[in-house]
């Protein structure tokens, strides 16, 4: 026994060694070529590269820590020079900062005098503040050089993040964990510190999950050391239309879980998620007096559920107003809900709160629904070898009406009845069925419904002046956004940010003004602003005016022409239908000499362009329209898709030509 115990011993001491040698990455003297750069072939136009990353966390030492070797490339690449550090000053004390500049002579400047210490954020006795110091006389070609130490209790773990992808070009990182000991191999757990997970049960797994780049792999030495070394890593990507980028930017994050396989943790968690929304939409006396009042003895399931749904549509939803704290909700009188009813009687709630009521009001009602929580598509994408439930962050409502499953959104406000936020379609998850719970993906959306219809009436004078009104009509994903902004914001800021959006449409030389919106708080009908232009819209000549064939389109940012090539997916949310129709009315005197020609430019399966010029006594009408049915396009099909977009943006191009002189008339 006495043999055992030195051996772990032992053991212990050689992992202390191992990770301290980890632990400080020492200043390095810089060779002739990197003193030399000025720029690099493997990132060609960087403005700045890490030459090297080191990480490093403890938690027999209890601390983590951070080496950077940076070479400025361009004037952008100083912006490296100041370093932010975020900690939690209840938890973490930064120390052993050590930073120097080498100018590209050699010439060594290091850093003197202290960091700023500023305050972030403080909630209670919690403060978040961030250490700030910047290297000294940073120049293109300097070499710039820091380290620091986060140190934390002895009554501490951590869940290190690797962050391995960074805004520039790394072309050497090495990163190391060495874990608590009592998940450490072969040693004594004298040092034991209890780890819970989120439910306070205790975590004796230590897990990590990641996206590595290829060839990179996570290693686990004898000990139970974690560490990657990585070459040539390539900046984090910044391409028009990406998916949430923590969905696949290279990192490794650990974590501590009880289950001991992700089967098990599913069908555990699953099961504990369902039963307390089962608790939760418990229908209660009360929830059933109100669905009395709301509905009638006559009514259909289709009727039932609308009435609810407006009904729940009416309450008070604090993700979209401002949220009240708990000091103003007791005050107010109010409380968090624990129960359906809790929301109904305060008439207020989160956007969980009233997808939950809205489940126990149809319940009550006799209907058969279900509970659906799902991944936010905007924020990130789900991945199940991540053993966290908390990746599934939103509740849509599955409603059986009539035979027929119906997705609903009753959390998302100003969302229609039979139809949700664009972050809920084809977003991954988790919900309840008859035969219980599995995973499963709430159906796509379909394009037709998301439609913009925009309409002009221009008046033209001899000189190319105008002046006249547009109108948009919008249905769908467009119009949720703007009322769901109007919810945020007081109609006077609503109306400059649709006035700053108009200015990357119109032509240059024309103003535009939103009068007002019709129905900005009714999302069951059109969404509708009428705006007001004046300016100067084309080019006079003696006898010509040249005119933009496409009024809407002339400052359009026609995406992915300019790309060449594609990393990452493309994700455009949803698909649309945009209809643009504009009637110019002519000057006295003018008639048209040439217009854009008609078209129809196609990528079969996936958009159409089409557009067509109808002259008429005295003005002429010139439409176009795009619709996108696709909303993911893959890297590989990247190459058609900007086919497409190069062909409409050369197609927006075309010209609308007036002149003084007679239409030519055909010889005999």
């Amino acid at each position: 026994m006495r043999m055992l115990a030195f051996t772990r011993s032992a053991l212990l001491l050689s992992a202390i060694a191992s990770s301290a040698l980890w632990m400080h990455a020492q200043f390095q003297q810089p060779t002739d070529e990197e003193l030399k750069m000025t720029a690099d072939p493997k990132a060609p136009g960087a403005a700045a590269v890490y030459l090297n990353i080191v990480e490093s966390t403890d938690d027999t030492l209890h601390y983590r820590s951070f080496y950077a070797r940076i070479k400025v490339l361009q004037e952008k690449g100083k912006e490296l020079a100041t370093v932010e550090i975020p900690y939690d000053r209840n938890d973490y004390k930064v120390q052993n900062i050590k930073a120097r500049t080498i100018h590209s002579d050699g010439t060594v400047i290091p850093l003197t005098g202290k960091p700023d210490d500023l305050l972030v954020a403080k909630s209670g006795d919690r403060q978040f503040n961030r250490k700030v110091f910047t290297l000294p006389s940073a120049e293109v070609g300097s070499i710039l050089e820091y380290q620091f130490d986060l140190g934390y209790g002895d009554d501490q773990v951590s869940s290190p993040l690797w962050e391995i992808q960074r805004p520039y070009f790394v072309h050497r990182a090495h990163y190391g964990f060495t874990p608590s000991p009592q998940f450490l191999k072969g040693t004594q757990n004298k040092d034991y510190v209890a780890v819970q997970d989120e439910h306070g049960e205790e975590a004796r797994n230590l897990l990590w999950n990641g996206i590595l780049p290829p060839g990179g792999t996570v290693k686990t030495d004898a000990i139970g050391h974690y560490s990657i070394d990585l070459t040539d890593i390539p900046p984090i990507p910044n391409e028009d239309w990406m998916p949430p980028i923590d969905s696949f930017l290279y990192k490794v994050s650990f974590y501590y879980k009880s289950a001991f396989s992700s089967q098990e943790f599913w069908v555990a968690e699953t099961k504990r998620w369902s039963k307390e929304v089962d608790h939760f939409a418990e229908p209660s006396k009360s929830i059933h007096d109100a669905v009395s009042s709301l509905i009638s003895p006559g009514d259909n399931e289709l009727d039932k559920a609308k009435k609810l749904y407006k009904a729940v549509q009416a309450l008070d939803n604090a993700d979209f107003s401002r949220t009240k704290g708990k000091a103003e909700l007791k005050q107010l009188g109010l409380r968090v809900s624990k129960r359906a009813e809790d929301t109904w009687s305060q008439k207020s709630g989160s956007s969980r709160d009233i997808a939950l009521l809205y489940l126990a009001m149809l319940r009550a009602a006799g209907l058969t629904a279900y509970d659906m929580r799902v991944v936010d598509r905007q924020t990130g994408a789900f991945s199940p070898d991540y053993l966290k439930f908390g990746q599934l962050t939103d509740d849509i409502v599955i409603a059986n009406i009539d035979g027929k499953e119906t997705f609903l959104d009753p959390g998302e406000k100003m969302c229609p009845f039979g139809t949700m936020s664009w972050k809920h379609y084809g977003a991954a998850g988790a919900r309840q069925s008859p035969d219980g719970r599995y995973a499963a993906i709430s159906p796509l959306e379909e394009y037709k419904p998301n439609n913009v219809i925009r309409t002009g009436e221009l008046t033209l004078d001899g000189h190319g002046a105008m002046t006249g009104s547009l109108h948009f009509w919008m249905n769908g994903q467009e119009a949720l956004r703007w009322r769901q902004l109007a919810l945020e914001n007081d109609l006077d800021e609503v109306k400059k940010q649709f006035d700053r959006e108009l200015e990357s449409v119109i032509p240059p030389g024309v103003e535009a003004h939103i009068d007002h919106f019709q129905a900005l708080d009714d999302p069951n009908v059109n969404l509708v602003a009428l705006v007001n232009v004046h300016g100067s819209l084309g080019a006079a000549t003696s006898k010509r005016i040249m005119l933009p064939g496409f009024f809407f389109e002339t400052h359009s940012d026609h995406p992915f022409v300019d790309q060449e090539k594609r990393l990452e997916p493309v994700d455009m949310h949803y698909g649309e239908v945009v209809n643009d129709q504009v009637t110019y009315h002519l000057p006295a005197g003018f008639s048209v000499e040439g217009v854009p020609q008609d078209a129809k430019i196609s990528w079969q399966g996936h958009a159409v362009f089409i557009n067509k010029t109808v002259p008429a006594a005295g003005q002429i009408t010139i439409s176009r329209m795009l619709a996108r049915a696709f909303t993911l396009a893959k890297p590989e099909e990247y190459q058609d898709l900007r086919g497409f977009y190069q062909k409409v943006a050369a197609a927006d191009q075309q010209q609308l030509v007036l002149t003084t002189a007679p239409p030519a008339t055909k010889g005999n």
